[in-house]
């Protein structure tokens, strides 16, 4: 099926491409555990997706909804290399070869174009870490992964990895929005080619929306004729990273794709990220953070 817009893509170091913006099936359809039903809503909203032109999906084991991404894709009938797909590992971290294996059953793929290791929060010890990473490039040798990263790492762990990595992860997926800019991870991560994926960009008006941007993207949105939500993806876009996002609704998943339309100039890039470093919100992983940080 032929999309109705190209989404353009960033190149990672192996040559892969990457789509800058993905639909994500975390979030708003999330399973609980031992649900093993199939929601027929999220094979239709990936599908929609797809015909929309949102080429870059986005899944993970610990979401439950890999079945449903792989049947999406089956239905969709889109060739296998007009999609790139990702999946994460977590909490099988174990027996990594295995956990995917087990995805790609669930997606019903031969492979995925990129490969996460989810979190590293069950993992205690510099050298258990290692050796997971030893694995996702053992994985990405045989082909099954065509690249291979990280998500919710901190620049220590990125650090332990590079210790002993034969291969540097591509990118670092992370909730990413202007009240959750990290410090100093994404450029440091970015001086050791390691790209940044941002998640949860839309934050600061669906899950912190009493903050000191308010006026501000306001603004922005009369300004270029789009939603608040659009201009918090074109900022994320426009610092140079890829943004994930999702919605059960198919009216506002067209929309976001009017992000690509246009672009913020530097000084609005600059005074969102300005204004946005008076407040502080994570949305995920809350409880492996202390209240106030800034990472």
């Amino acid at each position: 099926m032929a999309s109705t817009i190209d989404i353009p893509t960033i190149k990672l170091r192996n040559g892969t491409e990457i789509p800058t913006l993905g639909y994500g099936t975390g979030t708003a359809w999330y399973k609980k555990s031992g649900d093993t039903e199939l929601d027929r809503n999220l094979i239709d909203s990936a599908k929609n997706a797809i015909k929309l032109g949102y080429n870059h999906l986005d899944g993970a084991e610990v979401y439950g909804t890999e079945p449903e991404l792989g049947v999406a894709i089956e239905e969709s009938q889109s060739p296998r290399d007009s999609l790139f797909v990702t999946t994460k590992v977590y909490p099988n971290l174990a027996d990594i070869p295995a956990a995917l294996d087990a995805s790609l059953k669930k997606l019903r793929l031969d492979y995925v174009d990129l490969y996460l290791i989810h979190a590293p929060f069950t993992i205690t010890t510099e050298e258990e870490l290692q050796t997971a990473w030893a694995a996702m490039e053992q994985v990405q040798a045989t082909g099954k992964a065509r690249a291979i990263g990280v998500s919710n790492f901190l620049q220590s762990h990125l650090e332990t990895i590079l210790k002993t990595a034969k291969v540097v992860p591509e990118l670092n997926q992370i909730e990413f929005h202007p009240y959750l800019q990290h410090g100093n991870l994404v450029p440091w991560q970015e001086s050791q080619g390691i790209r940044t994926v941002g998640y949860g960009g839309l934050a600061p008006i669906t899950r912190a929306p009493e903050g000191p941007l308010n006026s501000l993207i306001s603004g922005l949105a009369f300004k270029y004729g789009v939603s608040e939500s659009e201009i918090l993806l074109r900022w994320t876009l426009d610092r140079g990273c890829v943004a994930i996002t999702t919605s059960s609704k198919e009216s506002r998943l067209a929309s976001y794709l009017r992000t690509l339309a246009f672009t913020l100039n530097p000084q609005e890039v600059a005074e969102i990220s300005e204004l946005g470093q008076q407040n502080h919100h994570r949305s995920f992983w809350r409880e492996k953070f202390s209240a106030d940080d800034r990472l």
